[in-house]
């Protein structure tokens, strides 16, 4: 899904989204005239989300799902952890790049270092070789930077394929393409093979804590939430466990299924 909607064409599919999130900014900005305020309402066209998030389960459940639980049964562990390392590595430019753009200079070297030691000692990061001596992975992206910059969040919406977002977060897709070398690969056949099994590798990653989205009262309200208030997590450098973080929002309505998901 994502090398037809990213890599076969970057331009064009760069293209789709500017298109795609100025339709949004139109819309926001017509809902504003009309109401007058949006900032209480964080999820103003989910009149429009919810449809797409609708698509997007049906494709999962009968599309990704499948294929990543044939993954996760051919595949064993130590080979599933060699080829998440890789991707980890493969992508990790993406992080290194916004840490040097949100001023975090120490932290974007070490990234560089580890970076290099996994591409080289770690042989293309199938072995994550950086970790054990010291330099931790970290996650940054241009949405994270944009808001370090002080561009609004934007309201939240849900991408056909892609999932959840913001307006922000969106348009930092756009930045994320032109720096991740998987994406700017030339070899476009190798590259959309490359990007075909990363997908298949990230969805089957979730299987097992998924079923806790299903079983929620209102797995689009559920997806929502846990987004939003995981992006502020990355956002703040937060050094609060994922599982605490979530807790006083989700632990009355989901009970500890929630926490054992993750």
């Amino acid at each position: 899904m994502i090398s037809k909607h990213i890599a076969r064409n970057q331009y064009g599919a760069s293209k789709l989204i500017i298109i795609l999130l100025a339709s949004v900014m139109a819309l926001l900005q017509s809902a504003c005239a009309a109401t007058g305020s949006t900032k209480k309402n964080i999820d103003p066209f989910e009149p429009i989300n919810r449809p797409i998030y609708k698509f997007n389960d049906i494709t999962d459940r009968y599309l990704l799902r499948p294929l990543g639980q044939g993954y996760n049964a051919i595949l064993p562990r130590p080979v599933r952890n060699g080829v998440g390392n890789f991707y980890d590595n493969i992508t990790y430019p993406v992080t290194i790049v916004n840490g040097f753009l949100q001023g975090k200079f120490e932290q974007a070297t070490r990234d560089t270092v580890r970076f290099i030691a996994n591409s080289t000692f770690g042989l293309l990061g199938f072995f994550d070789v950086a970790s054990p001596g010291g330099l931790a992975r970290h996650d940054e992206d241009f949405g994270q930077t944009f808001a370090r910059w002080g561009i609004p969040q934007g309201p939240y919406i849900v991408i056909p394929l892609l999932g959840p977002s913001t307006v922000r977060d969106g348009i930092g897709i756009l930045g994320n393409v032109q720096v991740n070398p998987l994406i700017q690969m030339s070899n476009t056949s190798v590259r959309d093979k490359l990007l075909i099994l990363w997908y298949i590798e990230s969805r089957a990653a979730l299987i097992g804590p998924d079923e806790v989205i299903q079983d929620a009262f209102d797995p689009y309200l559920f997806v929502r939430d846990a987004y939003l208030q995981n992006r502020q997590f990355l956002i703040n450098d937060s050094t609060t466990p994922v599982g605490e973080f979530f807790e006083d929002d989700f632990e009355d309505e989901f009970g500890e299924e929630f926490n054992e998901g993750f």
